[in-house]
């Protein structure tokens, strides 16, 4: 049976209003927001819809290693730790990237450079890969301490489900099995969100009560229901900073009207700062559009400035890889690249695969022997000037697909499973579906993308109305 991300997500949204599943209190909590984004990664895994991201995962060795760091970090920077207020607290995203030869978070950055020596604030930052990345700051305190408390409650506790909670789950997951034909263990997963739900909220009560923010601000919102939940409760305004692409079909923000009829969705922000006015619309989105506020994508605005009037190279396509498409895109560049030796190809891969590229994409090994084929599998390239240079780009659904829209390239998109999150692009004509490469070569030339508003994606930052968002929270 071929399953589609499209198939997957209206049968969300039907279940959704079929059981309400949206507001139905499960142990004291709305258990279905809590796995809502996991069920449906947990499914397209199962469905063989996308493949595994293949990031390479940490050893026992690795996990050993950094356990007594986290208690260090639990105990040097723990969030609880003095007796002061802070008027605003930014939970950032715990991937960083080396930006003006300091990592940060990209997305949090411009927020922090603006309240800096203005305003009264904090960043508690998540550790990645059980690492911390960042330079120490006297605004940053880390959540090792919360993460470590919520691995040990989980240990010596467990969730009982009454009978009518365990039926309602059983029937959703029965609903699930037969529409894919696959096992799932919902019982598993509810219990083992809510535990962390249940110990996370708590903590972060007591955070806010302690520092008594006017307003927080969250990267990834679906991947911190406490943190909004506790804030929500105490009436602390939440605000979103957009991270990535938001479409119809990504279960973190899309609420289609007959998911929501009983009102606002729990554990979801107040406000999203977004990088334009194209990311969300009101078909899909649980929130008010005066409440979706485009500031801007001030990483892209000075990313870019370095590269934005390099000479495009006319011959050069640039494949944008990730993790869970890489097979089926590492097979379309190997295809196209046979055929021509007059272009110049260059296959990026997504950082996630830089270390197993060679064991999973035998042709992508094939093809980087020819002349006119490279195969990036490092950062030491700034993807932007890639981008700035190539008259072509060839992708699924990263947003660096939009990035390099930004720069002019003329974009084709494999029909792969997620291709459905660039529906509204290939509708508007500003972008290409192709099946093959075969369909990629007939087009390369042929296709004439729609004019298309830059600003419409990524603006400046605008200053002015940031400043209104925080001076008004």
């Amino acid at each position: 049976m071929s399953v589609s991300v499209r198939d997957i997500c209206e049968v969300f949204f039907a279940l959704e209003e079929k059981y309400d599943l949206n507001y139905q209190e499960i142990q004291g909590c709305y258990a279905w927001q809590l796995i809502r984004m996991h069920l449906y990664y947990d499914i397209t895994r199962k469905t063989e819809i996308f493949g595994a991201p293949q990031q390479k995962a940490l050893s026992l060795a690795d996990k050993f290693a950094t356990f007594l760091p986290f208690f260090k970090n639990s105990l040097m920077h723990n969030p609880f730790s003095g007796k002061y207020q802070k008027d605003i607290l930014i939970f950032d995203h715990p991937r960083k990237v080396i930006f003006n030869g300091q990592y940060c978070d990209i997305y949090s950055k411009f927020l922090v450079d603006f309240l800096n020596g203005s305003y009264s604030f904090e960043v508690l930052e998540s550790p990645y890969l059980n690492h911390h990345y960042t330079k120490k700051q006297d605004y940053i305190r880390y959540t090792d301490a919360i993460q470590l408390g919520a691995y040990v409650h989980k240990k010596f506790n467990k969730v009982e489900f009454t009978q009518k909670e365990e039926e309602l789950i059983l029937k959703v997951q029965n609903d699930l099995e037969n529409a894919f034909n696959i096992k799932l263990n919902i019982l598993w997963m509810m219990r083992t969100h809510i535990l962390n739900f249940q110990y996370d909220y708590k903590k972060y009560i007591d955070l806010f009560k302690k520092r008594k923010p006017k307003m927080v601000f969250v990267v990834v919102a679906y991947e911190n229901h406490a943190i909004v939940a506790a804030a929500k409760h105490l009436g602390i305004e939440v605000i979103e900073l957009q991270h990535g692409t938001i479409t119809h079909y990504h279960l973190g923000y899309s609420y289609p009207e007959k998911t929501r009829l009983n009102g606002e969705i729990p554990y979801f922000p107040d406000k999203i700062l977004s990088f334009g006015e194209y990311w969300m619309n009101e078909d899909f989105s649980p929130i008010a559009m005066e409440n979706i506020i485009p500031v801007g994508f001030p990483y892209f605005e000075y990313q870019s400035k370095d590269f934005i009037d390099l000479e495009v190279i006319d011959n050069q396509v640039l494949f944008i890889s990730q993790g869970v498409i890489g097979k089926y895109l590492s097979k379309l560049a190997f295809e196209f690249a046979k055929s021509h030796s007059d272009l110049k190809i260059i296959y990026k891969l997504h950082p996630g695969e830089y270390e197993t590229w060679r064991q999973n994409y035998p042709e992508l090994v094939e093809a980087s022997a020819f002349d006119n084929f490279e195969v990036i599998d490092n950062s030491e390239i700034p993807l932007y000037k890639m981008l700035a240079q190539s008259n072509y780009q060839v992708g699924a659904f990263s947003t660096a697909i939009y990035e390099g829209m930004m720069f002019g390239c003329k974009t084709f998109i494999l029909d792969v499973p997620g291709v459905e999150y660039l529906d509204d692009l290939i509708e508007r004509g500003y972008v290409f579906k192709i099946e093959d490469a075969d369909d990629l070569n007939d087009n390369l030339e042929n296709f004439k993308p729609t004019d298309y508003d830059k600003n419409f994606f990524f603006k400046n930052l605008d200053k002015e109305l940031l400043k209104r968002v925080v001076d008004n929270g």
